[in-house]
């Protein structure tokens, strides 16, 4: 079996672009991939029309070959752009293979280990009572974990985010929450890196000590030192990883115990081969993975089947909640795909990643958009 082709499709899909991988081969059969480089679909489609010059041809079998092929065959190795490229095609590759051999993927990273995925949502609030209310909204829907945030867009301006009034709010706000919840559900936050340390370590002490269950990417990850100091502030289990395009970007935080839970992105990493070898690392170091998964269906499907296969598994994320309507997961996009139900995932049983792509659809083209250009009172820019 040979490759034939490789295609991509930076569409609009819902509220947002997704970047969608096709492989072709010349026994018929075909793969789906998904880039997670959210924003910059452009520059991943770029890389993998550099990367099909030399792929095609070659066996898809020899998936493992060829993530090493890519990642060392040019001088700048590495980055997200590069290995969101590597991503979609070791993805795709992985529903060759499963349709090739007529196993679902699971079957190709060790078989099942649990019957169905456990997920978490996301909710958010303008206020404690409509924060409260979205937490219960959550529980009663059947999800029993979820992260919590205060909207942070003021009426004035949209794009204005100050961090001091708003890890007070929020604080106020999940109190109340873990107040009115009671202990049972976890309880998250995701920051999105928009704090610094000291900012970080003020919001964690105006909580109760058991308020959250988790505290999502506060800070930027790019200095661990940074990471190491926040620790000794707080005995909040930090959940991070989102960001991270390699295994060697896990190293430092998996050696010295700076995450707690592992947020890879498969569609970021590298794809389903280095997913796992992280996977692997942090179940060492008793670290369970929470996946980052914001994308479309593909995504969905490829982290769920490295979720059935691997021990050390806590929840997936899911863009599916009350009140949230992004239509990420069209059918008339995705005929087939996995199962989603509240505070779960059933994986199809079906080779390769069980999804299908109507191509056809894929007619709404890329458009450009911005996330958030965050800014503070006197004018500089913040994180988004």
């Amino acid at each position: 079996m040979k490759i034939t082709d490789i295609k991509t499709f930076p569409v609009w899909i819902g509220t947002r672009n997704q970047m969608l991988v096709k492989i072709e081969t010349d026994e018929g059969i075909y793969g789906w991939g998904e880039s997670g480089v959210s924003g910059r679909e452009l520059a991943v489609q770029g890389a993998v029309q550099h990367y099909r010059e030399f792929l095609l041809g070659q066996d898809p079998m020899q998936r493992g070959r060829m993530w090493q092929e890519m990642y060392r065959s040019q001088y700048f190795e590495g980055g997200r752009v590069l290995t969101g490229a590597i991503s979609a095609i070791d993805i795709a590759l992985y529903d060759i293979v499963g349709k090739k051999l007529g196993v679902p993927v699971y079957e190709l990273l060790g078989g099942k280990q649990r019957d169905w995925v456990p997920t978490f949502a996301s909710g958010n609030g303008k206020n404690t009572e409509e924060l409260v209310a979205m937490g219960q909204s959550l529980w009663d829907a059947g999800y029993k974990a979820f992260r919590l945030s205060v909207d942070y867009e003021a009426e004035e301006d949209e794009n204005l985010y100050e961090p001091r009034e708003m890890i007070a709010k929020t604080a106020v706000a999940l109190n109340a929450a873990r107040e009115a919840l009671g202990p049972e559900p976890v309880i998250g936050i995701d920051f999105h890196h928009r704090l610094s340390v000291a900012e970080a370590s003020s919001f964690c002490n105006k909580l109760r000590p058991d308020t959250l269950d988790f505290l999502e990417e506060p800070i930027r990850d790019e200095t661990p030192e940074a990471y190491i100091e926040l620790r000794k502030m707080t005995n909040i289990p930090f959940a991070l990883g989102e960001e991270f395009a390699s295994k060697w970007q896990f190293l430092p935080y998996i050696e010295k115990g700076l995450t707690n839970f592992a947020r890879i992105d498969v569609c970021n990493v590298g794809g389903i081969t280095e997913a796992m070898k992280v996977a692997g690392w942090c179940e060492a170091h008793y670290i369970d993975l929470m996946p980052h998964n914001p994308l479309g269906p593909i995504c969905v499907a490829a982290t769920s089947h490295m979720a059935m296969a691997v021990p050390n598994f806590s929840w997936l994320e899911i863009r599916e909640s009350p009140g949230e309507d992004n239509n990420f997961y069209d059918p008339k996009f995705f005929p087939v795909q996995p199962k989603i139900e509240p505070g779960k995932v059933t994986v199809l049983d079906q080779p390769g990643l069980g999804i299908e792509v109507d191509e056809d659809a894929l007619t709404e083209p890329f458009r450009f958009s911005e996330p958030p250009h965050l800014h503070r009172n006197d004018g500089s820019y913040t994180n988004w």
